[in-house]
């Protein structure tokens, strides 16, 4: 059983910020194994460039883990493996949320500082 929702997020992290450890990738790339050559939202999120396209693969995956899990008999011996997942999951969804927010906010805050030393030192 892998956490293959966590180890393509850890790709595309990597790639967001740069991350060019071969170790680490080739780690995460088998925790993710065939999963992430699929189509689908694992690769999308493996290969996610921004992090709006990171925030939007990582709801269509977790969205599809929570579909699994909503399959699954009662008595699946993964399900209690899955649920635990699928919590785990909304967690870091909030955590891409606040990320997103923080990284917009602080963009937001780079114009208003410039702004400011204009006022402070006016452009000739």
């Amino acid at each position: 059983m892998a956490c293959h929702e966590i180890a393509a997020l850890r790709l595309g992290m990597m790639r967001i910020l740069g991350v060019q450890d071969p170790g680490l990738i080739e780690h995460e790339l088998a925790e993710l194994g065939e999963a992430g050559e699929k189509p689908g939202p694992l690769r999308l999120l493996s290969q996610a460039q921004d992090l709006q396209s990171l925030n939007h693969a990582f709801e269509l995956a977790r969205t599809e883990l929570e579909d699994r899990l909503s399959q699954m008999k009662p008595d699946d011996p993964e399900r209690s493996y899955v649920q635990t997942l699928a919590v785990l999951n909304k967690k870091i969804e909030a955590d891409l949320a606040n990320l997103y927010h923080y990284c917009s906010q602080f963009f937001e805050d780079l114009e208003q500082v410039h702004d400011h030393m204009h006022v402070i030192y006016p452009a000739d």
